[in-house]
């Protein structure tokens, strides 16, 4: 069954077949004529999350500032400007999202025309109702691998990024059990969530499961490190560019908050956020929208924002490097992770269990944690808490045993009485030396971070 202006029929169809983000997409159909219009919104209204409609390109405009849309449904032929030339205007002002040309002209030059105006699927009249659903499933298919894509390639460069556990929060201890009643009672809002504790307490992992008891558990989690992108291009990967916008920028890009669209967005390490972007950072949470670097509109946004820090926000407000209505905007709902030192046995079933996922993965035979190393553990006082944790039982997975300066480090009777502090300096100053020096691979190893590895150097004067 096919369809003209002039005779509009919805056919039955199988919605199975269009994949599973159709129900959640949001369409703007732009086209002069109501019976075509009326057509789309019987065939797309009642399969997708919402649809809306223009007469002409100057309300479809209108629309697009109003309202984020996935996908646009576009006629070219009519009054006034046509829908290439308005797509080519839109691409050039700041405008992402994928459009299907509907058109009775099959020709080469139409195509070119449409390919360099930014089309990337076509539907010739007449056409049957299943044949344009299928266009807006391929296109729905197309921007979410490309999100998910990006999101990923941007995780796997981090220079922080690391092998989480992308289950729950694990452990037993009071401190924990708190930490997760509070995810559990603030994840069903909408409310933004500020993560507080030191580096490797888990804070992504917490992120990741407050997304999960969310309402927007299947849609995409953005995690984002303010401290391990560039300076330089920090803005044109948060909220994408045009075409021109900077040098290098030969094609237009949207960032990553426009990735998160529908899902959550995790911004850890905000106190490390350039002081020029705090502004525009604000500006996002309180009107919901995004400006594209060297873009003239501001594109409508709806994601889930979780922060984290491990610094003292408060004390940086003080010394006039975070904004304090910023500040303010993000800490409406805070929530401390313990250090591991703080978390009793919990280190126990941590260690375990790292032990059993790691061997697994690497395909190596698990070591025994004897009492000695349950000892071990109990006793170390783990300044780079989980994460050091974890990089400990992926050492000794490789290694075959547990390595001896650990054991020696964290007994009294081999230690001579050192504080911890001095235990502390003498295991950093073994995996330095294990690294050749190499403070980025000690860091990674130890599980903290480059800036505390030179931090302590520098006191210990080396």
């Amino acid at each position: 069954m096919s369809v003209d202006s002039t005779h509009e029929v919805v056919e039955p169809v199988d919605d199975s077949e269009f994949g599973p983000w159709l129900a959640q997409a949001s369409i703007l159909v732009v086209d002069d004529e109501p019976g075509m219009r009326n057509f789309l919104i019987k065939t797309l209204g009642p399969r997708c999350k919402s649809i809306q409609e223009a007469s002409d390109t100057k309300e479809a405009s209108r629309r697009l500032d109003a309202q984020h849309v996935d996908v646009v449904i576009l006629d070219n032929v009519m009054p006034g400007k046509n829908g290439l030339d308005w797509l080519a205007e839109q691409r050039a002002i700041g405008f992402f999202a994928d459009v299907i040309l509907m058109t009775a002209y099959a020709d080469l030059d139409t195509a070119i025309e449409a390919l360099r105006a930014g089309v990337v699927d076509f539907v010739l009249k007449p056409f049957r109702s299943n044949q344009l659903l299928n266009a807006v499933a391929r296109c729905l298919d197309r921007t979410r691998l490309q999100r998910e894509n990006y999101v990923l390639r941007h995780e796997l460069k981090s220079a922080q990024h690391q092998i989480f556990m992308r289950n729950k929060l694990l452990g037993d201890s009071a401190l924990i059990q708190q930490a997760r009643e509070a995810i559990a009672r603030v994840a069903p809002l909408p409310t933004s969530v500020l993560f507080t504790g030191q580096s490797g307490t888990g804070k992504e992992v917490a992120a990741r499961s407050l997304h999960s008891l969310s309402n927007r558990a299947d849609q995409v989690f953005v995690p984002i490190n303010c401290g391990a992108i560039s300076p330089d291009v920090i803005e044109s990967e948060l909220f994408g560019h045009l075409k021109g916008a900077f040098t290098g920028a030969s094609r237009p890009r949207d960032g990553l908050f426009m990735h998160a669209q529908g899902g959550t967005l995790f911004l850890d390490e905000i106190g490390e956020l350039p002081y020029m972007l705090q502004s525009k950072l604000l500006r996002v949470l309180e009107d919901r929208r995004v400006r594209p670097v060297g873009s003239e509109r501001e594109i409508p946004f709806d994601a889930r924002f979780i922060f984290a820090t491990n610094a003292d926000l408060k004390g940086r407000v003080k010394a006039g490097t975070f904004r304090s209505d910023l500040y303010f905007r993000i800490n409406v709902m805070q929530i401390h992770l313990p250090p591991l030192k703080d978390r009793g046995d919990d280190v126990q079933e941590l260690a375990a269990l790292f032990m059993r996922e790691i061997a697994q993965q690497l395909g190596m035979p698990p070591v025994t944690i004897d009492e000695r190393i349950r000892e071990a553990l109990a006793r170390y006082d783990w300044p780079g808490n989980i994460r050091e944790l974890r990089n400990l039982i992926e050492r000794t997975v490789i290694l075959g045993a547990f390595p001896e300066d650990f054991e020696r480090f964290v007994h009294d009777d081999d230690t001579g009485g050192q504080s911890l502090a001095e235990v502390e300096q003498q295991h950093i100053l073994s995996v330095l030396r294990e690294t050749g020096g190499d403070r980025e691979e000690a860091a990674r190893r130890l599980g903290i971070s480059r800036k505390t590895i030179d931090r302590k150097c520098a006191r210990w004067r080396i």
